[in-house]
């Protein structure tokens, strides 16, 4: 009966093994003989289109460095008495506490069942099986191999889905913290290309002009696999059987498959549509189609609500600009030092190892900077000469009028207006305004802003000066190190300062 049930076996063709990884197993007995055998009897043996690879260990130590060395190991077959009594159980606690190795499947053989009772050592050692020596014949050796590999190859595949499901949790964090769907979209395609035993898939997403009423500005917004090297905006740069399939799903309206593809037309509520396409190894099931439609539908969903998402930061920067500037053209002054402004607060965040995320809120409330001088009157904020004593002391007021005016939002920009606006006087050394605060009491924001004002201000022609040029510029800057300015700031500007000429360059009075 036993001989039938492996006779019928089914063969496969050797070239296609011979492309497989084979299954790694491992033998540790101190009988040369043992050894012997067991490779004879398993010489042709193959699972799931691959053949074995036996590795030898003739004492439980060289077990031990064979398993240390070696992390393929599918299967174990372990000798219980070898330089000791209990040297294959030590050898076993030791794979599965020391390494830590809980995939590998051990099975203990012995001569010497007595040694060490069966249901003592099931009970006592994570192994998968114990056999004595004189039971394990050749087709129940068979039978242990298909057994033990089969449950190894099942394992593997829920740590892969384990890992996969990990890696979509640790990209979903990324879209939150880092607003980056590009990276979302392709950390989760390529997880699910894993998961499907796909070649590679490209994700071409689509927003719809509601003015016109018009698909436009189709974009490739994931990427995997033989497709990765895809990531453009152009659509002529795609292989040009991509560019066909999509062609034909935007004139049918449908998905399909051709051949080893498989290319997806999906649309939302709002119009836009997407496609995607997946080179194949295999057919896909339905479950597989499903899933890559979950896939395309929300991932376009998630492009969509971010492009408003990005509309509206667009939207509250210009109108931080727009703010900024009209306070600068009231005063005579051009409205590109609030844009400079912004761009080296922006740079000294980044340059000061500030998170993206913050350096970027400091960039959109940085031009906020001056508001308060809204409350100051005309006679004050245009006068092309110095100030008396009393209307300094009014000028000064600017920067409470703009913390106060600021100070009513929970908006993460406008909070980083009030400090910035409020702080951006303040000295490094003390005796600054409005509140005389020093050193580090001051918000690096205040810090950075205050450094990028004055740079920028140096530089431009005033109604009470001319512009000074960069050499005198840098010498104030730095004859104002830790008395006016940050020290650490100031080192910033000057170790960079090819960065902050490039953007004085790019926007010019």
């Amino acid at each position: 009966m036993e001989d039938s049930i492996f006779a019928d076996e089914p063969s496969t063709d050797t070239n296609t093994a011979e492309t497989l990884a084979p299954w790694h197993v491992l033998v540790v007995d101190d009988e040369a003989g043992v050894h012997q055998v067991t490779e004879m009897v398993l010489r042709d043996f193959k699972f799931d289109d691959r053949p074995l690879k036996i590795s030898n260990a003739y004492s439980a130590k060289e077990g031990r460095e064979i398993m240390a060395r070696e992390e393929d190991i599918a299967l174990a077959i372990v000798d219980v008495v070898m330089e000791s009594d209990d040297a294959g159980l030590e050898l076993v606690r030791h794979i599965r506490q020391d390494l830590k190795n809980h995939y590998t499947r051990l099975v203990l053989r012995t001569g010497q069942p007595g040694q060490a009772p069966e249901e003592q050592v099931i009970i006592n050692y994570d192994v998968d099986d114990y056999k004595d020596k004189t039971e394990l014949t050749s087709n129940k050796l068979i039978t242990l191999l298909y057994a033990t590999l089969r449950s190894y190859r099942d394992i593997c595949v829920i740590d892969q889905h384990r890992r996969s499901l990990e890696q979509v949790i640790i990209s979903s964090t990324e879209i939150f913290e880092a607003n980056s769907l590009s990276t979302f979209a392709s950390a989760v395609l390529k997880q699910v290309c894993n998961l499907l035993h796909l070649k590679g898939a490209i994700f071409y997403c689509a927003s719809l002009n509601e003015d016109l009423g018009e698909i436009e500005d189709y974009q490739v917004l994931a990427a995997t696999g033989d497709m990765s090297q895809y990531q453009t905006k152009h659509k002529a740069d795609l292989p040009e059987q991509v560019i066909q399939a999509f062609e034909r799903a935007k004139s049918e309206r449908h998905s399909f498959v051709e051949g080893t593809a498989y290319t997806g037309y999906f649309t939302t509520s709002h119009g836009s549509e997407n496609l995607l396409y997946v080179s194949m190894n295999e057919e896909l099931s339905d479950m597989d189609h499903q899933l890559l439609d979950i896939y395309a539908n929300n991932v376009a969903i998630t492009y969509e609500n971010l492009l408003l998402g990005d509309e509206i930061i667009d939207t509250q920067k210009e109108l931080a600009y727009i703010l900024g500037e009209a306070v600068e053209q009231r005063s005579k002054e051009t409205g590109s030092h609030v844009r400079r402004v912004a761009m080296y607060s922006h740079l000294l965040a980044k340059l000061s190892g500030i998170d993206d995320i913050e350096a970027e809120i400091i960039k959109l409330a940085s031009p906020l900077h001056d508001v308060g001088k809204i409350g100051i009157p005309d006679r004050i904020l245009k006068k092309p000469g110095k100030f008396e004593p009393e209307e300094w002391e009014i000028m000064k007021t600017h920067a409470q009028i703009g913390a106060d005016l600021l100070g009513r939002s929970d908006n993460d920009v406008i909070k980083m207006g009030k400090i910035i606006a409020g702080q951006h006087h303040e000295r490094w050394e003390g005796g600054g305004y409005p509140n005389n605060l020093k050193g580090e009491d001051i918000h690096i924001a205040g810090r950075i802003t205050a450094l990028a004002d004055v740079f920028d201000a140096l530089g431009c022609k005033r109604c009470y000066k001319e512009p000074w040029p960069m050499d005198e510029i840098l010498a104030e800057i730095n004859k104002q190190k830790s008395k006016q300015f940050d020290p650490s700031l100031v080192d910033l500007l000057n170790e960079n300062i090819d960065e902050f000429l490039k953007i004085r360059d790019e926007y010019p009075e």
